[in-house]
């Protein structure tokens, strides 16, 4: 089960959440249920093979072969862009000069509005 998600998740190529890969697995085993892709991600998460980032009132998961990326996404017309992760380390870095902080920097959804959107307002 463990590597079927973990195969899932590097096939799709894409980000999914838990329920969208049980729905997956679930067409390929029977008896699998929810809480076993729950534990699974967070075990392959520990295991530095999962990236786990918060979106829309949950998370999603990728495979780590897809890289470090940040996503930037319209709240108005949903679309997408990535965003470098050099910036982002950038900001990291700030953080940690500034405050003595060391920020978890590793897969971030930053909500925000797109050029298309923000000059139509």
């Amino acid at each position: 089960q463990r590597r079927l998600i973990l195969d899932i998740l590097h096939n799709e190529n894409n980000h999914l959440t838990a329920e969208a890969i049980y729905e997956k697995i679930k067409k390929q085993i029977t008896g699998v249920n929810i809480s076993t892709v729950y534990r699974t991600l967070d075990l392959l998460e520990k295991l530095g093979l999962v990236f786990k980032s918060e979106y829309e009132n949950g998370h999603i998961y990728h495979h780590v072969e897809e890289g470090q990326h940040h996503h930037l996404v319209c709240d108005i017309c949903g679309h997408t862009l990535q965003c470098s992760h050099t910036l982002i380390q950038s900001l990291g870095q700030k953080i940690r000069k500034q405050y003595g902080f060391e920020a978890e920097l590793h897969h971030l959804v930053i909500i925000g509005t797109c050029s298309k959107c923000s000059s139509g307002k």
